[in-house]
């Protein structure tokens, strides 16, 4: 009895990985990065419209296999095969909670950092001077405004407690 269990679960096995294994499309020309960060290095490129196969997500990113290369790309330069134009029939009733008319919902973001990604977070002095590098002092803050023909408006304090 186990061993028609083991060879049931084997057989049903690849139909598991397929299923996980998403074909999407790209929606603009993308790179494909060697990790799944935007400083990462480049190891091909996808034109738009390149067929993917998605194999994991991480964040914004999604780890790809294409006929270009493997990597990771930004998950908002994808879009799934999934998407279809419409259904009838006895197909929806099961788009009860679905939106539109082709009963798909679609919702992309990214939910931020991660625990692992905060215990693991160390300080970078480089990027720190950089950001340091757009601070603006008042006179520049107040050239912008009037190059922007912005009007000055004066604004109440908040008190920390928000009251």
């Amino acid at each position: 009895m186990k061993k028609i269990f083991a060879l049931l679960l084997l057989g049903w096995f690849p139909l598991v990985v397929y299923a996980e294994q998403q074909v999407s499309y790209t929606v603009r020309a993308t790179e494909i990065k060697q990790q799944p960060f935007s400083d990462a290095e480049t190891v091909g490129m996808l034109l738009e419209k390149a067929r993917v196969q998605v194999i994991q997500r991480q964040g914004g990113w999604v780890m790809i296999g294409s006929d270009q290369g493997d990597g990771w790309v930004k998950m908002l330069n994808l879009r799934s095969s999934s998407a279809k134009r419409g259904d009838s029939g006895l197909q929806s009733l099961f788009n009860l909670g679905r939106s539109g008319s082709s009963g798909i919902t679609v919702a992309t973001g990214v939910r931020g950092l991660s625990e692992a990604d905060l215990q693991n977070a160390k300080p970078n002095p480089a990027e720190l001077a950089k950001m340091q590098n757009y601070a603006a002092d008042k006179n520049q803050a107040e050239k912008f405004a009037r190059d922007g023909k912005l009007n000055a408006q004066v604004l109440d304090f908040i008190p920390a407690n928000g009251n």
